[in-house]
């Protein structure tokens, strides 16, 4: 059996090599493709606990402090004292973090503008809705927006 007889296969190829290719474009601005998600989620999300962040991307806690330590280090995020709870801590992000979601942004401008290239405006108009139909439909969204509408609700911190 072949494997490019499974849709998957060309699936994960192509997510696979235009992940490879924001990879690099980000790279010129120091972050990782993962580390762009979490600080556009922080910003959706601020001031939030770790946790919280780590349950908008469905990942361990642990994991999560992994990547919010480097974020920290770099001088995207910083760390302080929770407003209520003395003995919980909450995420921002800083100036630099701030000015950091432009060149995200148009990282992936850029690479909406690539896929474009490649597949023609109505196609990449269709992938994006399928795909974005597809993540959905899989119990996915967008990392923070929930956490948005629910502040907006006037729901507390977690």
């Amino acid at each position: 059996m072949k494997t490019d007889s499974f849709s998957t296969h060309f699936l994960l190829h192509a997510a696979a090599l235009v992940e490879e290719r924001l990879r690099e474009r980000l790279s010129e601005v120091g972050i990782r493709p993962r580390q762009a998600r979490i600080i556009q989620a922080l910003s959706r999300m601020e001031p939030t606990s770790q946790v919280s962040l780590a349950r908008e991307f469905r990942i361990t806690p642990a994991s999560m402090s992994t990547m919010t330590v480097r974020l920290i280090e770099a001088g995207f995020v910083s760390r302080g004292p929770h407003p209520d709870e003395a003995r919980s801590n909450v995420l921002r992000l800083t100036e630099r973090g701030r000015e950091l979601l432009s060149d995200i942004h148009a990282a992936w401008n850029d690479i909406d503008a690539l896929i474009e290239e490649q597949l023609g405006a109505q196609n990449a108009e269709t992938l994006t809705r399928l795909t974005h139909e597809l993540r959905d439909g899989l119990g996915g969204h967008v990392p923070g927006a929930r956490s948005t509408e629910a502040s907006a609700a006037g729901k507390e911190l977690s």
